[in-house]
């Protein structure tokens, strides 16, 4: 069936297209009887204005945009993703707007498809995630003058507005959680070392070990279960492993129990693990996970209030979130051997370890 036109809702209405045109975008230049009738058959056909037209009418788009430039393979496994664009979609629905959604080859690719957006009046503003320290795209939607709202560290971020958590407080909880149990040598998978997230979690996982007084030793990784696989098999094959993980992501978090089990390493009775960002799949295996849960949706939904704010001319300053809760289940248990009798009390040693692998920078 073809799509009804202006031309269609002109011709049953016996007016011209401009005179359609006045009466769905309110404007004047028609009697009140007219656009009642234009507005009651536009109905019954099922037109619906394209973005362009509205665009070329208000200079809205109607739409908001989101790219993100992590391998497909990645984003595919990541629940973090769909539980964000989730709370966006809802509050993004009130208001009847859109969220155009796509990926990116690299940061080169994402700017340019901004500038693209931007020039053909595809979107209103866009939300901006996996923030990098030096990031080039602050700078490029500065200087378009581009509406846009950062999920993560405020820090960076130039005079764009930002959704954030607080990882200090995140890795003192889950730090604290762990050395009650009497680690006394606690590691962290994380993810990219490019991204501020990562860079910030690491930092704050190095001071708060040191005030703990326990050994902390940091591997970065790609969130792949492949590179979580790696990371385990290598840290438990050391002199001295640890007795505990902490995993950026749950699918890391899956393959490392893997590894742990096929090594002959108990879960929790030899090695305690505990998740950043708690989900469905982190109460599913068995052990269950403790994991640090936040709400990710909410987040997502704060972000599209504030860019809807931004269009509309105002001024939404940072907003940070609720500080996570940690969800305490079956994979984190007592240190074996009473190993917490000796944490140290001298300057903790904290060794930063790096996977191999090309696409690492």
């Amino acid at each position: 069936m073809r799509r009804p036109t202006i031309a269609d809702i002109a011709q049953r209405a016996g007016v011209t297209k401009a005179a359609v045109s006045f009466a769905l975008n309110g404007q004047p230049g028609v009697s009140a009887a007219t656009r009642e009738r234009i507005i009651a058959i536009a109905a019954e056909v099922g037109f619906q204005p394209s973005s362009a037209a509205r665009a070329l009418s208000d200079g809205k788009a109607g739409a908001f945009g989101l790219v993100i430039d992590r391998p497909a393979r990645t984003l595919g496994s990541e629940a973090f993703f769909m539980q964000l664009i989730s709370g966006i979609q809802g509050e993004l629905t009130r208001d009847h707007m859109s969220l155009l959604f796509t990926m990116a080859e690299d940061q080169a690719a994402e700017i340019g498809m901004y500038r693209t957006w931007w020039a053909q009046r595809k979107v209103d503003g866009v939300f901006l995630v996996d923030l990098q320290s030096r990031d080039r795209r602050i700078a490029v939607l500065e200087e378009l003058q581009m509406p846009a709202v950062v999920l993560g560290t405020p820090r960076g971020t130039g005079s764009l507005p930002a959704v954030w958590q607080d990882d200090r407080a995140a890795v003192t909880t889950v730090v604290g959680h762990l050395a009650g149990l009497g680690h006394a040598r606690i590691a962290r998978v994380g993810g990219f070392p490019r991204y501020w997230h990562s860079q910030l979690r690491t930092e704050a996982f190095a001071a708060v070990a040191d005030d703990a007084g326990v050994e902390a030793i940091s591997v970065a990784a790609d969130y792949t279960a492949e590179h979580g696989a790696e990371a385990t098999r290598d840290l438990l094959r050391r002199a001295q492993p640890p007795t505990a993980i902490l995993y950026d992501n749950d699918v890391m978090a899956v393959a490392g129990l893997g590894v742990a089990q096929r090594l002959g390493t108990r879960v929790p009775a030899d090695l305690s693990i505990a998740v950043w960002d708690d989900t469905v799949l982190c109460e599913i295996v068995h052990p269950a996970f403790t994991a640090l849960r936040r709400d990710i949706p909410a987040a997502g939904a704060a972000a599209a209030r504030m860019l809807c704010s931004a269009v509309a001319g105002g001024h939404p300053g940072s907003l940070q979130e609720e500080p996570p809760v940690l969800v305490v289940r079956d994979s984190t248990a007592a240190a074996p051997g009473g190993s917490g009798q000796r944490r140290a009390t001298r300057r903790d040693v904290i060794e930063i370890l790096a996977i191999q692998a090309g696409h690492f920078t």
